[in-house]
């Protein structure tokens, strides 16, 4: 995908933790390739709690389903400093309407995140830390360092504590 978008007019910006790529209702004016760094899309719920919808890292196309949508349907915050390749939403839809190579490269690009996505919801669904945690390694991860643990409970939809108690229960076995 990286390969058929550095061939587009692009411009290379860097954000800040914290800053905002784009608010939910934004007209959809670009899209966003991330290179470097970590953002989330997030939907505020009624009580003003956040559910992260995607996290963007490396190589990861942002909020890829706009590109045939008027507006954004929810927030993108950067999470640690991040380098963001954007290119005009036209120009990906020209590129997309036009080149058919480019258009299944898009297409297979959506596939294998509907894949990543089904398996995070079939993640959240299991009742336990344990069965969780398990799920989240048989996909072949392995665990990171201790610093990034707290990444790890978000992705489990745990607490970091919770996360910790299960690992720390793991090493006396």
């Amino acid at each position: 995908m990286f390969d058929w978008i550095s061939s587009l007019r692009q411009s290379i910006l860097q954000f800040a933790e914290g800053q905002y790529l784009f608010h939910r209702d934004d007209p959809v004016r670009n899209m966003h390739f991330i290179q470097s760094g970590h953002v989330f899309l997030l939907r505020r719920k009624s009580n003003g709690s956040a559910v992260i919808l995607q996290r963007a890292s490396a190589g990861s196309v942002l909020a890829e389903a706009s590109l045939f949508m008027a507006s954004y349907h929810c927030d993108a915050i950067v999470q640690s400093a991040a380098t963001v390749a954007v290119v005009g939403r036209d120009v990906v839809q020209q590129r997309f309407l036009q080149d058919p190579a480019f258009a299944k490269t898009w297409a297979d690009h959506l596939a294998r995140e509907i894949r990543r996505t089904r398996r995070r919801a079939e993640i959240l669904s299991l009742r336990t830390v344990a069965e969780r945690l398990d799920a989240w390694l048989d996909d072949g991860v392995d665990l990171p360092a201790k610093g990034q643990w707290r990444d790890i409970a978000e992705e489990i939809g745990t607490t970091p504590e919770a996360l910790y108690r299960e690992l720390s229960r793991r090493r006396t076995r």
